[in-house]
This record gives structure tokens, C-alpha cells and sequence, in this order.
């Protein structure tokens, strides 16, 4: 098969699903005497970055931890500015990627977001739902202990009615945010950290893990480059063998 490559990457096996854990915008602004704030707010310029890098590779499938269950024990400050910043990101999302063809879908729970973040979720939800190119997920409020009590309780409840039968795998994933949505092939988390905290717990059980020590405001399209061409240079089994 011919291989056709850019930037020493194989465009014949570009990750399908890409996942990233974008961490380090707190110690980034402390590391320059700045606020909080100014590191969410650097985090989100990159995030911007790395979605069209993304979609000009040919990703299909880019998830980001966005702001998990346990981030409301963080400083109202904070949380407020978070927020702030995710409902400006959604407002201006389709502008800022016009002429791309890029779907944007949120994932996580409703609870404790405010209306007006819940009616900017379902616009722009809505009004990319056509569109096949690049699925762009957000996970708000997100996190994967409690996406997974949510469905166990779900498929019970269908059992108790009558209206399933099996409990298995499948009847799970099946309720699950990411029903529709392949698992990641690759995950990155950025910072140094090297753990998952409670993201897409059930769907990265064969994902390959990418830690990096780079904080996220500093991640660019060549470390992207890099995880990937970390991801391609290694045989993944899925419990099998490879002669």
C-alpha cells in the first residue's frame, strides 16, 4: 500500500478518534505571576489551535475534558470564569470554523449548568448536527464513574420494564454519552500528569495513553504531531497477538 506522508506522519493511519486531557492552564499562569483566569483563558486559544490542526489531518473524532464533576470544588472565582469562557467558545464556535466542516456536540450532564449555557448547547448542537467532517466533543460537566452509574441505572430500569432482557456490554455502551461515537485511539493528556481522572473511563480501556510534560497553553500542532506519530509506531493488540 503506498504511504503517503507529511511532517514524517502517516496520513494512511491518522488516529479515527483522538481524546485529550488539557491540563496545566493553572500552573502555567502561576509560572508567570498571572491569575487563574489568564491560563483558562491561553487554554482556550489553544484548544482553537489544535481543533483546526485536528481537522486538517482528518481526525474524525476529537474529544476534550473541557470541565469535570469535580471541578465545581474549585474557587467560585475560577469555576465562574470557566464557565464564562465555555459560553463564549459555544457562541462563537460556528464563526470562528466557518468553512470547515466541523460538528460540535457537548457530552456530560445538564445539572448545575446555568440556562443560558443549556440553550447555547443545544443551538449549536443543533445547527451542526448535519455536518460530516470532524465531530468536535466537548465534555462539560463530565464525568466517567458517573456516565457509567447513569447507564448501568438506565438499562435497569429498561429490565425492570420489560423493555430489555440482556445486560451486557453492548446494552450498556448503548447508554453511554458516546453511544454513536467510536472509541479513542489515542489519548493524550498534557502537564506531566500521568492518570485519567475519571475521563472516558469505559472507552479508553484500549486507547493508547500519550503523556506529555508540556503545559496545555504551550501545546502546539507539533506536539500533536508528535503523540501521533507515537500512536503509529505502536502495534496495538486489543488483548490479541501479532506474529
Amino acid at each position: 500500500m503506498f504511504i503517503k506522508k507529511k511532517n514524517n506522519i502517516d496520513l494512511n493511519n491518522i488516529p479515527q478518534h483522538i481524546a485529550i486531557i488539557m491540563d496545566g492552564n493553572g500552573r502555567w499562569a502561576k509560572k508567570r505571576g498571572l491569575s487563574r483566569s489568564v491560563g483558562h483563558r491561553e487554554g482556550s486559544k489553544t484548544l482553537k489551535k489544535i481543533v483546526e490542526a485536528c481537522y486538517e489531518l482528518g481526525v474524525k473524532y476529537l474529544t476534550v475534558y473541557a470541565f469535570s464533576t469535580e471541578n465545581w470544588s474549585r474557587p467560585k472565582e475560577e469555576v465562574d470564569e470557566l464557565m464564562k469562557l465555555l459560553l463564549e467558545y459555544l457562541r462563537n464556535a460556528e464563526q470562528e470554523l466557518k468553512g470547515k466542516n466541523v460538528r460540535i456536540r457537548v457530552i456530560g450532564e445538564k445539572t448545575g449548568l446555568t440556562d443560558e449555557i443549556i440553550s447555547e448547547i443545544e443551538r449549536v448542537e443543533n445547527n451542526t448536527s448535519h455536518i460530516e467532517g470532524l465531530d468536535f466533543i466537548i465534555a462539560l460537566n463530565y464525568g466517567g464513574r458517573q456516565e457509567i452509574v447513569r447507564a448501568v441505572t438506565d438499562l435497569v430500569e429498561d429490565v425492570k420494564a420489560g423493555r430489555e432482557t440482556v445486560i451486557d456490554e453492548n446494552t450498556i455502551r448503548q447508554r453511554l454519552y458516546t453511544r454513536d461515537i467510536p472509541d479513542p485511539d489515542l489519548l493524550i493528556r498534557t502537564s506531566g500528569e500521568i492518570r485519567l481522572s475519571n475521563f472516558l473511563i469505559w472507552q479508553s480501556s484500549y486507547s493508547e495513553l500519550y503523556f506529555c510534560d508540556v503545559l496545555w497553553p504551550d501545546f502546539t500542532k507539533n506536539h500533536l504531531l508528535e503523540a501521533i506519530r507515537s500512536y503509529q509506531g505502536r502495534q496495538r493488540r486489543f488483548g490479541g497477538v501479532i506474529c
